[in-house]
């Protein structure tokens, strides 16, 4: 079964843009799972990914801004998960597309991402969801905390990825990784902006349902903890008055209490289970009335008498 991150990937793989933004989207491809090589021309450049939609993305968009032919070689990872491993070559007129999306510099691929090719809000966000395809993940809403991250090799094109995502106000940070950086975030609503933004609409409702679920649950949850807590700490207060009272009867006697601290006594020992505003409203109720910090006041003095006789 797909995971979350690539149910989002699969999306995009069928994504409609414009030609500016396929670009944008191409340029982030490359830059993050393209290496350049020596062939007998000269040099090339070829893509590596183990997601065949992002596989699907590359070759398509190649192909519709290009038209290029691409070769496709699939190999299997000998390591423990032996996903494959789809790589995509040009085997003609690389530099032309490598010039065409201002990658290409004396030392190999640029590390200044060109401004004129994000230049439009919507060639930011293809930007981002070429990145997203290439090394991006998110953790499924479902089952874990909220964290969406793109995975770079050098710090710079994390910081760059960082600030296009902040020109959408998505609170976006760059972190080190182990031969790395990530572009993390970690606001459950600002990572529904970014999956909307990158297009992935169909995946931006299921994540908003289950978020809005879990935030439901969540907050049922802390209504019933502090209800239940609220109980409790009524029981264990009821259950301290009674002690008190106890202890006032049997060194001090009820007859030698007040009429209105008897009343309070009896009634308490008669209902342990009820509140004090719940037993203010029973002794008004039968024709006591008192209010609910007037009987507080009752027990706080039964209290007092008693505590010269309670052993701590």
């Amino acid at each position: 079964m797909a995971t979350f991150a690539a149910q989002i990937k699969r999306e995009l793989a069928g994504l409609q843009t414009n030609q500016c933004c396929m670009k944008a989207e191409l340029a982030a491809l490359i830059r993050i799972n393209g290496t350049l090589s020596l062939t007998n021309r000269g040099f090339g450049f070829e893509l590596q990914t183990e997601n065949a939609s992002t596989s699907r993305r590359i070759y398509s968009l190649i192909k519709g801004l290009y038209e290029r032919e691409i070769e496709i070689l699939v190999r299997k990872k000998m390591k423990l998960q032996k996903n494959n491993v789809y790589i995509l070559r040009v085997p003609d007129r690389e530099r032309e597309i490598l010039n065409d999306l201002q990658l290409l510099t004396d030392a190999g691929f640029g590390v200044t991402l060109n401004p004129e090719l994000v230049a439009k809000d919507c060639c930011k966000g293809a930007y981002l969801r070429g990145a997203y395809l290439a090394s991006g993940s998110v953790n499924d809403p479902k089952r874990s905390n909220y964290h969406l991250e793109v995975y770079v090799a050098n710090e710079e094109h994390a910081q760059q990825l960082a600030t296009l995502s902040n020109h959408f106000h998505l609170n976006a940070k760059v972190t080190a990784r182990k031969k790395g950086f990530i572009m993390y975030i970690k606001e459950a609503e600002k990572i529904a902006d970014f999956i909307g933004l990158i297009g992935a609409t169909t995946s931006l409702f299921e994540f908003e349902d289950i978020r809005i679920t879990r935030d439901m649950r969540n907050s049922v949850n802390r209504v019933m903890n502090c209800e239940f807590a609220n109980v409790q700490k009524s029981l264990n207060a009821a259950e301290e008055q009674i002690h008190n009272i106890h202890v006032v009867y049997e060194y001090i006697g009820r007859e030698m209490i007040s009429d209105k601290l008897q009343l309070a006594a009896d009634y308490r020992i008669q209902n342990p289970d009820l509140t004090l505003g719940d037993l203010a409203e029973l002794l008004a109720s039968d024709g006591y009335p008192v209010s609910k910090s007037g009987l507080n006041h009752r027990f706080r003095k039964l209290a007092e008498l008693a505590k010269p006789y309670i052993v701590e």
